[in-house]
């Protein structure tokens, strides 16, 4: 039986996550900054790694 709220971990907040660390990585690599490239790349990997750890514990 899956808790109620592991569609909000599945799929909303990658998605959310994803969205901006794309913007951060865009804004990093037009402005040549490399902190908020490099926040944009770790928070790209957490949103593709989030959800595996959340559900494997929820579910």
């Amino acid at each position: 039986m899956a808790i109620v709220g592991t569609t909000i971990f599945s799929h909303i907040l990658p998605v959310i996550i994803g969205f901006f660390s794309i913007l951060l990585i865009i804004i990093g690599s037009l402005e040549e900054d490399r902190n908020k490239l490099g926040l944009g790349v770790v928070l790209f990997v957490i949103a593709c790694v989030f959800p595996y750890l959340i559900l494997s514990v929820l579910v």
